[in-house]
Formats: C-alpha cells, sequence, structure tokens
C-alpha cells in the first residue's frame, strides 16, 4: 500500500471515531436536557401535598374562603372583653331598665285651662297627675299608682278605688314625663255629704313612699263607703 493511501485511510478513520465522539456528546447533551426538563416539569418530593394541605388550611374545604374561620375568631375575642368588662351603660344591658322610683319622680296636677275639671260635670269629668322622670336614668312605668286623699289634718283619708281598665308600662327618659287620670264626682262644698280634699298623696306603683300634693279643685261626693264610687284611679298612660 502506498503512503498516500495510508494517509487518506488513516484521515477517514479520524473523521469517523470524531463524528461518533460528536454523536456521543450530543446524545448525552440531549439525554441531559430532556433529564432536567422533566424534572422541571414535576414538583420535588412533598410540595403538591404540602401545598394542599397549607391550602386547605388556610381557605377550607374547596380551595374557598372559610368565613367562619374569621367570626369565630372574633366572636371569642368579643365573648372575652365582655366578660372581662362590662358594656356600655353598665349593667342595664343585661337586667333592663329598672322601675321609677319615688325619689326620682315628681307629680304635678295638670292645671291648664283644658285640664281643670268641670265641677258641673258629676261623675264623668277628671283631673291629671303628671309624673316626670326628674333622674339621671332611664326607667320603666306602669299600673296605677295609689293615691290617698286627706283632709286639711290629716284625719280624714280616702284611699281611692281603681278602675278595671288595662295598663301597660311606660319607658321614661330623663325629663320624660307621663300621666294618669281621676274620675271624680264633683259638689259643691255646701251640699251635705261633700268631702273637702286638702291634700292628694300619691304613691307611684311598687313604691312604699309618696309625693304629697295640694289638692287645686273642689269638694267631691262623700263615696268612701261606696261600692262603685264615682272618684277614681285609673292606671298611668
Amino acid at each position: 500500500m502506498s503512503s498516500n493511501t495510508t494517509v487518506r485511510t488513516a484521515r477517514r478513520r479520524t473523521v469517523r471515531i470524531a463524528a461518533a465522539a460528536l454523536t456521543a456528546a450530543a446524545a448525552l447533551t440531549l439525554t441531559a436536557c430532556n433529564g432536567s426538563d422533566a424534572n422541571a416539569s414535576k414538583p420535588a418530593a412533598g410540595a403538591e401535598s404540602n401545598g394542599g394541605g397549607s391550602s386547605a388550611g388556610a381557605q377550607g374545604s374547596g380551595g374557598k374562603a372559610d368565613p367562619a374561620a374569621k367570626v369565630d375568631t372574633d366572636a371569642g375575642a368579643a365573648g372575652k372583653q365582655s366578660s372581662g368588662a362590662p358594656a356600655a351603660g353598665g349593667d342595664r344591658a343585661g337586667s333592663g331598665v329598672e322601675r321609677c322610683h319615688t325619689s326620682g319622680l315628681e307629680a304635678s296636677f295638670a292645671t291648664g285651662e283644658d285640664a281643670a275639671p268641670d265641677p258641673n260635670a258629676g261623675g264623668s269629668t277628671t283631673t291629671s297627675i303628671v309624673l316626670t322622670n326628674a333622674g339621671d336614668r332611664t326607667c320603666k312605668i306602669g299600673g296605677f299608682a295609689g293615691v290617698d286623699l286627706t283632709s286639711e289634718n290629716g284625719g280624714q283619708v280616702w284611699s281611692l278605688a281603681r278602675s278595671s281598665a288595662k295598663y301597660g308600662s311606660i319607658t321614661l327618659g330623663p325629663g320624660d314625663s307621663t300621666d294618669f287620670t281621676i274620675n271624680l264626682g264633683m259638689t259643691d262644698e255646701s251640699e251635705e255629704g261633700s268631702y273637702n280634699p286638702a291634700f292628694a298623696v300619691v304613691t307611684p306603683p311598687n313604691e312604699t313612699t309618696s309625693l304629697k300634693l295640694e289638692w287645686p279643685w273642689g269638694a267631691l261626693v262623700d263615696q268612701r263607703a261606696a261600692t262603685h264610687p264615682a272618684t277614681f284611679v285609673n292606671p298611668i298612660g
């Protein structure tokens, strides 16, 4: 074999070896790239379960926000706060509005022109007693006030009967007023059998102390012993 032939044969072998090496290198490079892409498309072990668990814990089942979680937290905080400190308004919020006490009330006869009883109307005329909340707290009042008419020296007491009218209760803020009426059987004081009151002693419902008012009107038919007197008390309001 000539030297030229030997050189050409060696060159072809070298080219084939180089080509084979390039092919192998390309294959390794392709394999490495494919492996990297495949790993990149899949999460690391445990990532999916941890992520799912975190989402469920924060949002609740179904991947939606669970409003009850915040509501429960707020309700618990409110409960602790209310148990540690009273609500605004003191114990009235829990126990309700207290009844009106005599010490916080003022009483007066309604004495305006339209309020004056008609002395000629017999038993069909009325007078009104106004009760005003003179305290600094809201209170509730209802039912019948006790009314005793007394003579000048207090020796003749007439405890007025109550009507059969139904009644409820009224809430009075500071400065608010309500009233009740008294049916009157009036007469001329010169008539025989008349009764001349000097004072009206008013006891608010469920109270034991009273408010004393001067009697501004005339004489009444004396029916202190009557079963159905023309003078009697109606409920508050």
